[in-house]
């Protein structure tokens, strides 16, 4: 044992052989060795670097964007899955757009109504003062447009060779009353037809004098509106002299375009302002409105009616209103900002952020509007309560889902937008459109057996089955795609029972089976599976396409001349 232990390499190897052991003791530790392993399997994730304007731009290395020139930054890797037609940016993107979201909530809907209109003068207190008599103007003691007059405050004075002949036949009758008296009292009533007074009638009876003008006083209490006549004027009875106007109580008459006139009702308040008594607060009840529509203008005339003892409101003054309305009709039901609807014309659209991402990940979707609510919209379908919306930058996501190719406001897949179309189409019109169609296989088979009459016959009845179905079940942009459509399916059937020329049909044959192809796909129908087939002989060559609910081609084209010629193109179920 010593000669084994002298061994100088014995030694070394036994030190050696402890050293290790001591190392592996003291400096050993498993959990570096996870988060070594942890470190690596981050780094075998590649960064992905994108833009923060444009999203869409996804690079392996960092550097400039293509389209801005703007640094590239890191994209936050995530283990969730998005929808290929969801539209997702960076938290960095979202700021930099201004997106903001809010939630979709109920409402009891207000809707107002923004209203232009004037002061006018109360038309039935509009007064023409008239000469009760006829002669000539000696003096006008009302001289000017605008002044106040009171009633029975003299306007004028008359000269009259009538009331010079009047008054001496009354002065002769009073001689005879006691004898003559129907006489006498004609001639008093003359007098009083002239609007002399009782008094003025006793005074000439007594004294004996003979007046030869006559005063003209007024009848109302108002404004003079507009004078007639001037000095020396020669009138006739009945002649207008001047237009009298009480301003104690005026009209306000706004234009209310037709779009709007839904919402008003007979009694409901309206609350104006006049742009020339700036901080003053009107309001009345809508008295009147008015149930024709100006043809030009596409307005109609609503009216409230207001006191006027002060004066201050003058007729011809600009006028503003708001009028606000409950909408019962729309109770309780989801109410968004007006910003976050973006309409095309025939569709309007929100983005709708989707729940459970790290990152803000917005989706389009189609919603059904209501009433415009000021700044806000009524939702009638298309939305869930407590869902999150874009409400600002709803431009700048659209933008971005454009540039991805993805659906957005002008751009949204065919099968898509028909099955939103669907998604709006109630039962009970599909079942009315099977009917349709199935008259359709019948003119179809009319054409597979050549047979003008009978032709004729099919499409009468088709025709008669589009004019029943319920376009009432339809609302919105639906409605007006219908409206088309059947425009369209209509006028070949008219031609088709107008004509006895078999080829001439066929051609209006196929138009209405081009057209017909669109409705179904748009609708839809029940329980049916349909053919598209096509004849590439048709027409010259130019081919055409029918609908058929059997797969076996039966040619409407060519009959039994090449019944069979024809394949199937696509097959849709329903």
């Amino acid at each position: 044992m010593k000669k084994i232990f002298s061994n100088k390499y014995f030694r070394y190897g036994s030190l050696i052989i402890i050293g290790i052991l001591l190392g592996w003791v003291f400096f050993h530790s498993p959990q570096k060795t996870t988060v070594k392993n942890e470190n690596t399997a981050e780094n075998n994730l590649e960064t992905i670097w994108t833009c923060a304007m444009h999203p869409h731009i996804r690079m392996h290395e960092p550097g400039k964007c293509p389209i801005c020139g703007m640094d590239l930054i890191p994209l936050a890797q995530s283990n969730a899955e998005v929808d290929s037609t969801a539209v997702y940016l960076t938290e960095d993107a979202a700021q930099l757009a201004n997106v903001e979201t809010s939630v979709v909530t109920r409402e009891q809907p207000v809707k107002e109504i923004r209203l232009y209109g004037k002061v006018q003068a109360d038309e039935r207190l509009l007064q023409s003062q008239v000469a009760h008599i006829s002669g000539r103007i000696e003096k006008l003691l009302v001289n000017f447009t605008g002044e106040a007059v009171q009633k029975g405050q003299t306007l004028a004075i008359v000269y009259s060779p009538e009331l010079l002949t009047a008054q001496q036949e009354l002065l002769e009758a009073a001689k005879t009353k006691e004898s003559q008296t129907e006489i006498y009292e004609a001639s008093k009533e003359r007098l009083r037809q002239w609007r002399l007074s009782e008094s003025q009638i006793n005074s000439i009876e007594s004294s004996g004098n003979i007046r030869n003008s006559l005063e003209i006083v007024s009848d109302i209490t108002g404004i003079i509106t507009a004078r007639r006549v001037n000095n020396g004027d020669y009138v006739n009875q009945g002649t207008v002299l001047f237009d009298v106007a009480d301003l104690s109580r005026v009209w306000i008459l706004f234009d209310a375009y037709e779009s709007d006139l839904q919402f008003l009702r007979k009694g409901e308040q309206i609350e104006f302002r006049v742009q020339a008594l700036p901080g003053v607060k009107f309001s009345g009840n809508i008295a009147f409105i008015d149930p024709v529509i100006d043809p030009v203008n596409r307005v109609a005339k609503v009216r409230i009616e207001a006191s006027n003892q002060s004066g201050r409101l003058k007729p011809e003054m600009f006028v503003t209103g708001i009028a606000k309305t409950r909408l019962d009709e729309y109770k309780n039901m989801l109410v968004i900002p007006k910003s976050a609807v973006l309409w095309t014309g025939t569709r309007s659209i929100v983005y709708v952020k989707q729940p459970d991402t790290g990152e803000p990940v917005f989706k389009m979707r189609e919603v059904g509007l209501g009433p415009m609510l000021g700044n806000s919209y009524v939702i009638t379908d298309g939305l869930i309560e407590g869902e999150k919306i874009v409400t600002q930058g709803a431009f700048s996501v659209d933008a971005a889902a454009q540039l991805e190719g993805k659906p957005s406001m002008m751009n949204i897949p065919q099968k898509d937008a028909e099955k939103q179309v669907k998604s709006r189409v109630s039962t009970d019109f599909v079942r009315q459109l099977n009917t349709v169609f199935e008259q359709y296989i019948d003119l179809k088979d009319a054409f597979v057996q050549s047979d003008v009459n009978k032709a004729k016959q099919a499409s009468e009845k088709m025709e008669q089955s589009l004019a029943r179905v319920d376009m009432s079940l339809l609302k919105g942009d639906v409605h007006t795609q219908w409206m088309n459509l059947t425009g369209k399916i209509n006028d070949p059937l008219t031609r088709i029972q107008s004509s006895d020329d078999l080829e001439e049909q066929r051609k209006d044959f196929s138009i209405l089976s081009n057209e017909l192809y669109k409705t179904i796909k748009s609708f839809g129908l029940t329980g049916k599976t349909v053919y598209y087939q096509f004849c590439p002989m048709a027409f010259g060559n130019k081919g055409a396409f029918w609908l058929s609910t059997k797969k076996e081609i039966l040619n409407p084209y060519y009959g039994d001349q090449m019944l069979e010629c024809g394949e199937n193109r696509e097959t849709v179920r329903f």
